[in-house]
């Protein structure tokens, strides 16, 4: 084994090793390699050209192509490859777009591990560990590296990656054997361990057996699997329509080629692709929005899911307040005094700072435990830390918990120092009842005030021999250390905006129920009921406790299988579930919720991968601009996914019907108009409709309904309605064409120009589903002025030029037959205002 250096703790590094220099680490990266997990190498240009190759869109262009150069009608051939090209440029920029989005949240999620080097301890990318680093793990985090245990503290894991078995092993520095030998991918679930690195990469034991840490996949949403069987529907109806015009038209015309022209182009208006890319790029640009504010979502339709929760589950510590444990107040039994820690001159009162050292960890990461050693520092008036050494431990354990340390010296002095909630030290003291009752008077009144209170105990006469169990040793009670973690500053004004969306809050804490309702008060947290304990759940059965948990808004000395029971019971009653939590213990009900949040850089990475969701700066405010953002993405790709239905009725109609009935001119549209409208319509719903900004009401709204989809009997009667009304102005102006006897390119002309005109203003209706037009025109979307002005431009442009024009088949129109088509694109689309103002007004 390479020998350890030895050094003083340093405010940089509060362990006694130097860990390697940077020389020594750009050699060791030079022999042994950095920590990367081999993956399989994937050209994404080559996936995304895979995709447009096989989408259904463009092998019916090709087909189309195809069929125009057999015909011999070369000009139509071309345009079909040009649009071939601009479409699979269009799909390649979206498919790109996304994937770099999705790329960029890999920067986000990278997992950061501590080591030492240099004598400080620093945070570098779990890739960059190098063989013979010295790694510092905590509770909760996943060890990255196979090492071998340094300094040992209270340390365990569980290793069912390795053996299938998941239970806690413990782990103790000393000689190479296993039980001071770590593993890439198990967990530690308590303590804190230094560990050497001596196998990185793909030498790791997980990776030469062949298991693998990384989730392999995710389940489709219910979204995702609606979109994809509507999809499926569309195409076999495109299919079947395809099927019938083909041999109605081959019947009465006998020119297959013209017939299978005619079927390619109704095909083409039935397959809605725009769809599934609409819906990957608003999810992706989501998701990549949020990580540029720090809100990491690790699974895009986490997106399509922020929208809906109808409860969150808070986490008090690290949530609601700062997880910034503050020494507040002392009291020493022995003066029956309390008093303010920097006032704390007697000798009792420096012995029960020491005592509360001594029981905490010897580097201690937990926030009290920090605290405690600061307040040593500043009132012993000589420092024995590094005079004693730890000889054993008793771990946090118990119901209420309790942890004990033995220290000793060279001199063979010792120390047995405890601490834990005041009821389980004074269970365990010398105390009278009487007594008892005294300083549970105290922890009560602190406890009121949102003050977190643990209990301090010694043992004066050390044992020869250690009992198994910590509560058999004879404690002497000396007082209590009471901290405050106070609420974040803007806590309420978060909370109001949570309550505004009409999200229920639920508060879920292991503190004692005065402290859980003090800060309740104190940050704005609404509660009609009495807290819920854990002791009172233990005694309901299950359909009282199901009950009880809706109602409830507190629950108060929670363990972590409780907590799981609690998220459980709100998703069997049908609600969409947010958890916060940043803790080993918190990894279940995260996972067990509809959105695990897992809260700031503090949390456990244990809590980070069961999250779906990770708040960087562990601002809570940062929820609300999630549900905001869910809520925006939603309702733009509603309004992009029922823009798309509501447009390619018409076009399926106006070329469908008059083959059917036979009318005059059967083949008004071809695949050239088919696509060009395509063209418009492709980029309107991914690009710009995403765009577009939040409604001011959104977070007014309440969540909306779980299982409530783009595709329910009130989206599509809209959609159908919105697609007939232009159907019936299209086909309209069709007919009116027929009955005046105009020519063929003049009817075209017509339908064509009505048809682009309703999409134009069906573009402006749909930015919203109740506020009005003229509301929506204030909207700030750059994007949406050039997708209308360049409609405009090419519409203009097509009836201007006169190659443009034959090559369309259409004609500049005199100014009455002009006016009537682009009326009825108007009308067959302004109608909705006056069904959006029928619903303001009720």
């Amino acid at each position: 084994m390479k020998a350890q250096h030895i050094s003083n703790n340093t405010d940089k590094n509060p362990f006694p090793l130097t860990g390697l220099s940077t020389d020594e680490v750009k050699l060791a990266r030079i022999e042994h390699g950095s920590n990367h997990q081999p993956k399989k190498a994937v050209n994404p240009n080559w996936l995304i050209l895979q995709e447009i190759v096989t989408e259904p869109m463009f092998l019916l262009l090709v087909t189309a192509a195809g069929v125009y150069f057999v015909l011999q009608e070369s000009s139509e051939g071309f345009f079909m490859i040009g649009a071939i090209l601009v479409i699979s440029a269009i799909s390649w920029y979206q498919s790109s777009r996304a994937q770099k989005a999705l790329d960029a949240l890999n920067v986000y999620t990278q997992v950061c591990v501590k080591v030492i080097r240099n004598n400080e301890l620093v945070e570098i990318l779990r890739e960059s560990v190098v063989v013979d680093d010295l790694v510092v793990i905590s509770e909760g985090d996943l060890v990255p590296v196979d090492g071998q245990i340094v300094i040992a503290n209270d340390f365990t894991v569980n290793e069912s990656i390795l053996t299938g078995e998941a239970y806690a092993v413990d782990k103790h520095a000393g000689e190479e054997t296993d039980e001071n030998r770590l593993y890439h991918g198990t967990l530690a679930l308590s303590g804190q361990a230094v560990v050497r690195a001596t196998a990185v990469g793909e030498q790791t034991r997980i990776h030469q057996i062949g298991r693998a840490i990384d989730d392999l996949g995710q389940e489709k949403s219910l979204l995702q699997q609606q979109i994809d069987q509507f999809v499926k529907r569309m195409a076999f109806i495109g299919i079947t329509i395809f099927l019938l015009i083909l041999g109605v038209e081959y019947f009465r015309t006998h020119h297959f080629l013209d017939s299978l022209l005619e079927g390619l182009t109704i095909a083409m208006s039935v397959l809605p692709e725009e769809i599934p890319v609409a819906f990957t790029v608003f999810l992706a640009l989501g998701a990549y929005r949020l990580a540029r504010r720090d809100i990491i979502i690790k699974r895009a339709n986490t997106t399509e899911l922020l929208g809906s929760i109808d409860v969150l589950c808070l986490d008090k510590t690290g949530t609601i307040t700062e997880n910034r444990m503050e020494l507040k107040q002392l009291y020493v039994y022995a003066d029956r005094e309390l008093l303010d820690p920097m006032h704390a001159h007697s000798t009792a009162a420096r012995e029960l700072i020491a005592t509360a050292m001594w029981a905490s960890e010897t580097a201690p990461f937990d926030p009290m435990e920090q605290a405690l050693h600061t307040a040593y520092a500043q009132s012993a008036g000589t420092d024995l830390r590094t005079a004693y050494y730890m000889v054993d431990e008793y771990p946090l354990s118990g119901r209420p918990p309790m942890m004990t340390h033995i220290f000793g010296n060279d001199a063979g002095h010792r120390i047995i120092a405890t601490k834990g909630a005041p009821e389980a030290i004074l269970a365990h003291s010398r105390l009278s009842e009487a007594e008892k009752q005294e300083v549970e008077k105290i922890v009560a009144t602190l406890s009121e005030q949102g003050i977190r209170v643990l209990g301090v105990g010694f043992v004066a006469d050390p044992p020869a021999v250690l009992p198994e169990k910590q509560q058999d040793l004879d404690f002497t009670f000396l007082g209590l250390v009471a901290f405050f973690d106070p609420p974040k500053p803007a806590i309420k004004a978060s909370f109001g905006r949570l309550y505004q969306a009409g999200i229920r809050l639920k508060m879920i804490t292991g503190d004692s129920v005065p402290t859980a309702l003090a800060i309740a008060r104190q940050s704005g947290f609404r509660f009609s009921h009495p807290p819920l304990s854990g002791q009172d759940i233990k005694t309901m059965d299950e359909e009282q406790f199901k009950q009880a948990v809706v109602e409830r808004e507190l629950f108060c000395r929670i363990s972590p299988e409780q907590k799981l029971e609690i998220i459980q019971a709100l998703k069997d009653k049908g609600l969409k579930v947010g958890m916060t939590g940043d803790g080993v213990n918190d990894g279940l009900a995260l996972k067990a919720a509809h959105i695990g949040i897992a809260m700031g850089k503090r949390g456990t990475e244990i809590a980070r991968r069961a999250a779906s969701l990770i708040l960087v700066d562990g601002n809570i405010d940062s929820i609300a601009e999630a549900v905001a953002a869910g809520r925006r993405i939603y309702a733009n790709l509603k309004k992009a996914i029922q823009y798309i239905i509501s447009i390619h009725i018409p076009i399926i109609l106006a070329v469908a019907v008059p083959t059917l009935l036979g009318w005059r001119y059967s083949a008004i549209f071809s695949p050239i108009h088919v696509i060009f409208l395509e063209l418009i319509m492709g980029p309107t719903c991914s690009i710009v409709y995403e765009n577009e900004p939040m409604e001011a009401d959104t977070m007014d709204r309440p969540p909306r309904p779980l299982g409530q989809t783009f595709f329910g009997s009130r989206e599509l009667l809209t959609s159908i309605m919105q697609g007939l009304a232009i159907t019936a102005g299209v086909l309209g102006v069709y007919f009116y064409a027929l009955q005046a006897d105009l020519s063929e390119t003049q009817t075209r002309s017509m339908v064509f120009l009505a048809l682009l005109t309703a999409n134009i203003f069906l573009t402006l209706v749909n930015r919203s589903f109740y506020h009005s037009i003229f509301t929506t025109l204030g909207y700030h979307n750059r994007l949406m002025v050039v997708a209308l002005l360049v409609t405009i431009f090419l519409t203009v442009f097509i009836y201007s030029f006169p190659p443009i024009a034959a090559f369309f088949g259409v004609a500049l129109l005199a100014p009455g037959l002009m006016a009537l088509a682009i009326g009825a694109g108007v009308i067959s689309t302004l109608w909705y205002e006056g069904v959006k103002a029928w619903g303001r007004y009720i």
